[in-house]
C-alpha cells in the first residue's frame, strides 16, 4: 500500500496548494521514490471542461482526453508522471455516479447519504490511483478553503481515510497565510491559528504546517506556531514569496520538510539532491543571460490563470535559451486598429492562443497579420492557428469574408469548418476532440527542425478544423502544411516559408512543457525572437545579472 500525503489550504484562496504539492512531490521523487498526484475539486460540475477561465482559469487536458483542473499541470511540470482522468475528482464526479447507482438500485431501497455513501466514492477516488499501478506516495490536494461548505465531504472522507489506514501511512499538510500586516510592523499568526482549530472541529490534526508569508517567520514565531497548532516546531514549514515558483522545491527541502515527512510515514531518509533542478532551471530562471518580451495577444489576458501554460511554457522556452521572458498581454478584444497595433512595436515575438467564440477574433487578425508583414516571430495555438489560417485567406489569398463557420456559418469561404464527427455532437462537455493524438511531421519545415521527428503525439481540444476543400490554394500561396494527421485527413500544423519563424499549431503544445524540458516549439519560437531582437533591438538583448537570492543562498547552506 502507498503512503498518501493530504494537502489542504486555510484562510484564503490562491495560496499555491497545486505548487506546494508538486514541490513536495519533486522532494520526494529526488529521493527516488515513485510518486503519484491527484486533485479533489469541491465544485458540482462533472469538470471544468465547459467552465469560463474568467472564473476557473485555463481547463488542463491529459493524454487519455480528460479536461482538469489547471494544478495537473503543475503536477506534470514539475514531476516525471503523466496523469489522466482517475487523477481529477469532483464533487459532480462523486454525485453522478452515487446518483447513477440509486437509480440503478445498487443501494437496494436504502437511504442514500452524504456518509457513507459520498464519502465511500471519494475514498474509491482516492485508492484508484494506485490501482493498477505501483507507488510508494499519492500526493491528494483537496481544493477549496478550509471552512467551504462545498469542502466538507472531501474532508470528512480524508479523515476516515486516516482512521482506515493509521497515521503512519498517512499524513496531513496544511497550508496557510501568516500575514504581514504593514501598519503594525508584524507577522500574524491567528488566522492560522484559527485555520487549523476549524480543522480540528472536523476531526483533522494537521502534521505539517506550510505558512505563506511575505517576512521571513524567525524560531520564537515558529515555536509559537507550534505550541496553539499542536504540531511539531520543525514541522511548520516556512513558505516565502520567491522570484520564481520554481525555487519552491529548493526552499521547501532547505526547510527540511522531507525529514519530517518521511519520519512520520516510516519511510527511510535519503537526500536526494535537487542539483541538477536548481542549476538547470533554477540558476537560469533568477540569473539569464538575455532578456526577450513577447506579446501573448488573447481575450482573457487580465485572468492570471486562463493562460497559465502558455505562460509557463514561454518561461520554459526561455530557460532552454538562457532569457528572460517577459511577457506582455495585449487584449485583443479592445477597440481600435492602432491601438491595438502600438501594443506590439516593442516586441520581439508575438503569440495567439487557444479560445472559443469570436470575441477577440478581429483584434488577433490584426496582430498576425503585423507579425506577418513586418517579420515578427509567431506562434499560433489551436484558434491561433484557425485564425492564421483566417488572416492569410483574406489578406494573401484574397478570399474577401473569409473565415470560420463557428463565427460565421454563412461565410462565402469557410476555410475553417466542422469535421464530420463534430457536427453530430449535441452537448459541449467532453465532445470535443480531447487528448493525444499522433501527427506526422514533414521533414522540410521548422516543425521538423524543432522536433528531430517524423511523428509526434501531441494534446488536442478543439472542435473546429481546417477545411480542406482549400488545401491546394493555400500551398499554392505559400502556406505550407508542416504537420498532418496519419490518414491524411487533418492539417495539424502550419508554417510560412517565406518568414523566419512563423509557425502555428491545431493541437496544444503547452499542455507537454516542462521547466528542465522545454517543448520544442516553445524552444525555437523564443530562439527565433531573441534573434528578431538582437536585430531590431540589440541595447535591450542584454540583461544585468541580479545577486542570489535568499532562498538560493539557504539551499546552498543546507546543501
Amino acid at each position: 500500500m502507498p503512503k498518501h500525503i493530504f494537502v489542504t489550504g486555510g484562510v484564503v484562496s490562491s495560496l499555491g496548494k497545486g505548487i506546494a504539492s508538486a514541490s513536495i512531490a519533486k522532494i520526494l521523487e529526488a529521493k527516488g521514490l515513485k510518486v503519484a498526484m491527484q486533485k479533489l475539486d469541491p465544485y458540482l460540475n462533472v469538470d471544468p471542461g465547459t467552465m469560463s477561465p474568467c472564473q476557473h482559469g485555463e481547463v488542463y487536458v491529459t493524454d487519455d482526453g480528460a479536461e482538469t483542473d489547471l494544478d495537473l499541470g503543475h503536477y506534470e511540470r514539475y514531476t516525471h508522471s503523466t496523469y489522466g482522468r482517475e487523477n481529477n475528482l469532483t464533487s459532480g464526479q462523486v454525485y453522478f455516479k452515487v446518483i447513477t447507482k440509486e437509480r440503478r438500485g445498487d443501494y437496494l431501497g436504502g437511504t442514500v447519504q452524504v456518509v457513507p455513501h459520498i464519502t465511500d466514492t471519494i475514498k474509491e477516488g482516492i485508492r484508484g490511483v494506485s490501482k493498477n499501478k505501483r507507488y510508494d506516495v499519492v500526493i491528494t490536494e483537496i481544493g477549496g478553503t478550509v471552512g467551504d461548505i462545498e469542502s466538507l465531504p472531501f474532508l470528512e472522507a480524508i479523515r476516515q481515510f486516516r482512521h482506515e489506514v493509521g497515521s503512519e501511512n498517512s499524513l496531513f499538510v496544511h497550508l496557510t497565510l501568516v500575514p504581514y500586516i504593514r501598519a503594525a510592523g508584524e507577522l500574524k499568526t491567528k488566522p492560522t491559528q484559527h485555520s487549523v482549530g476549524t480543522l480540528r472541529e472536523i476531526g483533522i490534526q494537521p502534521d505539517i504546517l506550510i505558512c505563506r508569508t511575505e517576512k521571513k517567520i524567525d524560531q520564537p514565531m515558529k515555536a509559537k506556531i507550534a505550541l496553539f497548532c499542536n504540531v511539531e516546531p520543525e514541522a511548520v514549514i516556512e513558505a516565502r514569496d520567491v522570484t520564481s515558483i520554481y525555487e519552491c522545491p529548493l526552499m521547501f527541502k532547505a526547510e527540511g520538510i522531507d525529514k519530517v515527512i518521511c519520519r512520520k510515514l516510516r519511510i527511510e531518509y535519503k537526500s536526494g539532491s535537487l542539483h541538477a533542478w536548481k542549476k538547470e532551471v533554477v540558476d537560469i530562471a533568477l540569473r539569464p543571460r538575455f532578456s526577450v518580451k513577447v506579446a501573448v495577444v488573447g481575450k482573457h489576458t487580465e485572468i492570471q490563470d486562463a493562460y497559465k501554460s502558455v505562460y509557463e511554457s514561454l518561461k520554459h522556452g526561455g530557460i532552454a535559451n538562457d532569457s528572460q521572458v517577459i511577457i506582455k498581454r495585449v487584449n485583443s478584444d479592445k477597440p481600435g486598429t492602432a491601438r491595438s497595433l502600438s501594443q506590439l512595436k516593442d516586441v520581439s515575438g508575438i503569440l495567439v492562443p487557444g479560445a472559443f467564440d469570436e470575441r477577440g477574433i478581429e483584434g488577433k487578425l490584426l496582430a498576425i497579420r503585423y507579425a506577418r508583414e513586418k517579420k515578427v516571430p509567431f506562434f499560433g495555438i489551436c484558434l491561433g492557428m484557425q485564425c492564421a489560417v483566417i488572416e492569410f485567406a483574406r489578406n494573401v489569398l484574397g478570399m474577401k469574408g473569409a473565415n470560420s463557420t463557428e463565427f460565421n456559418k454563412k461565410s462565402p469561404f469557410p476555410v475553417i469548418s466542422l469535421s464530420g464527427e463534430q457536427e453530430k455532437a449535441k452537448d459541449p462537455g467532453g465532445t470535443m476532440r480531447l487528448g493525444a493524438y499522433p501527427c506526422d511531421v514533414r521533414k522540410d519545415t521548422k516543425a521538423y527542425r524543432a522536433y528531430k521527428a517524423e511523428q509526434i503525439s501531441e494534446r488536442h481540444r478543439h472542435r473546429y478544423e481546417f477545411n480542406n476543400e482549400y488545401r491546394e490554394r493555400f500551398q499554392k500561396g505559400g502556406m505550407k502544411f508542416s504537420g498532418i494527421s496519419p490518414n491524411g485527413k487533418l492539417v495539424e500544423m502550419v508554417e510560412l516559408e517565406s518568414h523566419p519563424w512563423f509557425v502555428a499549431c491545431q493541437f496544444h503544445p503547452e499542455f507537454k512543457s516542462k521547466p528542465d524540458l522545454a517543448h520544442p516549439l516553445f524552444r525555437d519560437f523564443i530562439a527565433s525572437a531573441l534573434e528578431f531582437q538582437k536585430s531590431n533591438f540589440p541595447k535591450s538583448a542584454l540583461k544585468p545579472v541580479p545577486a542570489p537570492t535568499e532562498v538560493e543562498e539557504k539551499t546552498a547552506a543546507h546543501e
